[in-house]
């Protein structure tokens, strides 16, 4: 979907939570490397696994296991686990919200539009940076709470229906290409940030509806 903004529309707006409206500052390649090492302890050949996403080479792995040696597909998928979380709670220690995130909430509660956040962090590491979050959104997703996590539609179709709304009245709003494909297929519109890893043309050439430099300004642009 690729289209006006009709903000009249507009009931609920989605945030994905990392580089959006909150800095954990994970380290993904050295996260990556840890799975990677972990892998070869099980002896599992990289081959395509390893250019997956950081939970999907987990996942990939896990069914890799389960058909060659069921007994240790459940003990990689634990190791692998302990070891994401652990960087994230160590990253989350050292994170903070980004300036103006609870002033855009309530600005937005005060506007009478619902928000919520999908992520694919675990619960403990959003709460650890965002203790609050759920006084300031009707729906709180994380990997924990969804058994497709995005860019699996069903991670944000899932808090769509949290908030009551359909997706032509959301907007997904993210720091990542990935964020934009998600609101695209699930049928919102899609605001990219300038907050996160990703540059404008890595946002426009996923066909971001909008494009701003943070998420703050979504008040001003939008509405």
């Amino acid at each position: 979907m690729n289209h006006k903004f009709a903000p009249a529309s507009i009931r609920a707006i989605v945030f994905d939570f990392d580089g959006t409206l909150a800095r954990l500052n994970i380290d993904f390649s050295v996260m990556r490397s840890s799975i990677r090492n972990l892998m070869e302890d099980f002896q599992i050949p990289e081959g395509g696994i390893a250019d997956l996403h950081i939970l999907e080479m987990i996942d990939a792995v896990g069914v890799y296991l389960k058909e060659l040696r069921p007994a240790d597909a459940a003990v990689f998928r634990s190791r692998a686990h302990e070891l994401v979380i652990k960087m994230e709670i160590a990253a989350a220690d050292e994170g903070a919200l980004l300036d103006g995130t609870r002033m855009l909430l309530a600005e937005l509660a005060a506007r009478s539009i619902r928000t919520g956040v999908v992520t694919r962090n675990c619960r403990i590491a959003v709460l650890k940076v965002f203790p609050d979050i759920a006084h300031h959104c009707q729906a709180f997703l994380t990997r924990d709470d969804t058994e497709h996590v995005k860019p699996h539609p069903d991670h944000l179709r899932s808090a769509l229906r949290a908030l009551g709304v359909l997706p032509d009245e959301a907007i997904m709003v993210g720091d990542h290409p990935q964020d934009i494909l998600l609101g695209r297929e699930t049928g919102t519109y899609t605001v990219g940030v300038l907050t996160g890893h990703s540059g404008r043309e890595d946002l426009r050439s996923a066909h971001a509806d909008l494009i701003i430099d943070k998420a703050l300004d979504i008040i001003n642009i939008c509405f």
